[in-house]
């Protein structure tokens, strides 16, 4: 089944659009795992402490979300034992029936980002399955050629991708906003174009768009440019975002179970327990509450536009 489609379905089992973003920060695991930041510890003991917070993460929400965004970065820093424990945590994901959106944030040239799409998206033997991610987050900017590989990659497994095109970083209109049109509005016709290859049954196309929550203003215009287009959106919760600002990513005429986007937060879900409204909290209770209010919130959000 098309990556959109299966993306919807899990969503409307879910009856909710709520991502979860598992970025392990090694200094703001909590206390049980402070060993993670002893220096004496090897290199393959801190990865196995950052997998079994992932998975204890994992048996939090799984259930509650369609899917969670492991970012690469974090296990990557750990060298060969990272590269292992991602591949269990995305097993371990997989396990819990969610769908995996790997924030890897590849680009590069043609033949380089065919490698990247084998690593991720298509591995090289059947056993592989399981590790792979369904989805993977891709920066454009080295154009046409360092994306096609990866639509290749979609079309053979059924798998998705996320390009970035208006992130929620300080610094994201240095680039993206500059000339005439504006850069974030050419690669938003790309992915439009790029998009028409792998359009499901649903409607929606399984390549996606990366556009920050924290530019809540543009959001209707960006889906008036890409209306077939899902869209991934972080900066709710910890980055300032609010239900409210992510409404005009959706498809509100749609009935039932949100259309057209993801709302990822990341440290306000997994490091809920540091903030003042679930202090004395055990993590797990207060990662599990802040994800209930999401959920509520952006709910309530989207039934009152409707």
């Amino acid at each position: 089944m098309n990556y959109a489609d299966r993306l919807q379905s899990s969503i409307e089992r879910c009856g909710n659009a709520c991502l979860v973003g598992i970025d392990p920060h090694l200094e703001l695991l909590p206390q049980e795992y402070a060993d993670v930041r002893d220096p004496s510890r090897s290199r393959a003991e801190r990865a196995l402490r950052v997998g079994a917070f992932c998975r204890e993460v994992i048996d939090v929400v799984g259930g509650k979300v369609a899917a969670i965004k492991p970012q690469s970065a974090f296990f990557e820093a750990l060298g060969a034992d990272g590269a292992l424990a991602w591949e269990r945590v995305v097993r371990d994901a997989h396990a819990a029936g969610l769908i995996v959106i790997g924030d890897v944030k590849r680009g590069d040239i043609a033949t380089t980002a065919a490698a990247y799409a084998t690593g991720f998206l298509e591995g090289t033997s059947a056993e592989d399955g399981p590790s792979l991610c369904d989805a993977v987050t891709l920066n454009p900017f080295l154009g046409s050629d360092s994306v096609e590989p990866f639509l290749d990659a979609c079309e053979r497994t059924q798998k998705g991708l996320y390009l970035l095109v208006r992130t929620s970083n300080k610094g994201s209109g240095d680039f993206q906003r500059h000339g005439s049109p504006e850069l974030s509005h050419l690669v938003a016709e790309h992915v439009v174009r790029w998009g028409r290859r792998l359009v499901g049954s649903s409607g929606w196309s399984s390549v996606g768009a990366v556009v920050g929550a924290t530019h809540g203003a543009e959001l209707r215009d960006f889906r008036a440019r890409m209306p077939r287009t899902p869209f991934l959106l972080p900066g709710y919760g910890a980055q300032g975002a609010s239900a409210r600002d992510v409404l005009g990513a959706f498809e509100l005429s749609a009935c039932g179970a949100p259309c057209g986007a993801l709302v990822n937060s990341s440290r306000g879900i997994t490091f809920a327990w540091r903030e003042r409204a679930h202090a004395g909290k055990h993590w797990k209770d207060a990662t599990r509450d802040a994800l209930d209010t999401m959920i509520t919130e952006i709910g309530a959000a989207l039934t009152a536009a409707r």
